[in-house]
């Protein structure tokens, strides 16, 4: 049985989703960074609400755990409202949104993750929701064919997708507001660690133990609190429950993770790179094969780290390790430059 990556910025469940929501801040003030798209959310939503209208239809893109669910509920809290959470790939027909689309109420939000893989026809039906809050549904086929226009309650749709360029044009203009969300310093994934150890009675978990927790996160607050549950484990079981640096460098040892953040995964990408690719460039199809895992895995997950690290470069022949990449691993390279 494959061990859980415990450094994913994927979604789970299992602890991770149970504890989720006590963790996930409820209103706009406890939101710990992405600075400027809070401030541009605050003013949208403040003008809405003395207007007492729906808000604008909001895209976000970039990598997963950064927190795009989580402002679905803020916006949704905010306007006192509720959120409907769904994806693209849930959504194989239009039917399946219908029932979602008729039973919101004026102001709900709809939070559609991974929106770039909404089936065209889906997308098609959801134009007219979007732009004049109605669904044109039809009924029989053939000659009997009619079609049966159902009005909607103003809403708010979120989308978020971590491959913004896949979405259509179409699509993506009917968007009001739309932000890329980068990844955290290490001041804000502290500071969001030092809430989740006080909701989690943490008591022994002070600044320094945070900023070494933050220093492992990737950059990702949903590594990041994935991570302090694991040390939260390994305290209580190890240390009687005593939070310390040397418990943290232990705790993560034990699953894999270096100094770095870097885990086995992001090992075995780099050392599929050296043996038998030589450093590339090599086509990430052949990495994924090598590896025996999923190409999309690795370039939504374990590249976007890797590139922020500057230990991999993507040329148009394809990804190569660079020189700081290498200098990590220990081993020289023939090439000259990083450079395409």
């Amino acid at each position: 049985m494959a061990r859980e990556r415990v450094v994913s910025a994927e979604s789970q469940e299992l602890d991770g989703e149970r504890s989720a929501h006590s963790l996930r801040p409820a209103r706009m003030d406890d939101y710990i960074g992405q600075s400027d798209l809070l401030e541009r959310l605050r003013i949208a939503l403040e003008a809405v609400q003395q207007r007492k209208e729906s808000m604008e239809h909001v895209l976000l893109h970039g990598p997963p755990g950064l927190g795009k669910t989580t402002l679905a509920h803020v916006i949704a809290s905010e306007m006192g409202s509720r959120a409907y959470i769904t994806s693209g790939p849930a959504l194989s027909k239009a039917g399946d949104l219908m029932g979602t689309l008729t039973k919101m109420e004026s102001r709900d939000v709809l939070f559609i993750d991974e929106i770039h893989r909404l089936p065209p026809a889906v997308e098609e039906y959801i134009y007219p929701a979007m732009e004049d809050f109605k669904v044109d549904f039809t009924v029989d086929s053939g000659m009997h064919a009619k079609v049966i226009s159902v009005g909607l309650k103003p809403f708010t749709l979120i989308g978020a997708t971590t491959r913004a360029g896949l979405l259509s044009h179409a699509l993506r203009s009917r968007f009001g507001i739309s932000h890329h969300l980068d990844f955290y310093d290490e001041e804000d994934l502290v500071r969001i660690l030092l809430r989740a150890s006080d909701l989690l009675a943490m008591g022994s978990f002070d600044g320094e133990v945070a900023s070494l927790l933050a220093s492992r996160s990737r950059g990702t607050p949903r590594v990041a609190l994935r991570l302090l549950r694991r040390v939260r484990d390994f305290a209580q079981v190890r240390s009687r429950g005593a939070v310390t640096q040397e418990v943290v460098t232990d705790a993560l040892s034990l699953e894999g993770v270096d100094q770095l953040g870097l885990d086995e995964l992001d090992r075995k990408y780099l050392a599929t790179l050296v043996d038998p690719y030589d450093g590339g460039p090599v086509g990430l199809e052949a990495i994924a094969a090598t590896m025996g895992d999923d190409a999309g895995t690795l370039e939504d997950v374990v590249e976007p780290y890797l590139l922020q690290l500057g230990f991999l470069a993507r040329t148009r022949q394809g990804r190569r390790l660079t020189t700081r990449g290498a200098d990590h691993l220990g081993i020289s390279l023939d090439t000259g430059d990083d450079t395409d």
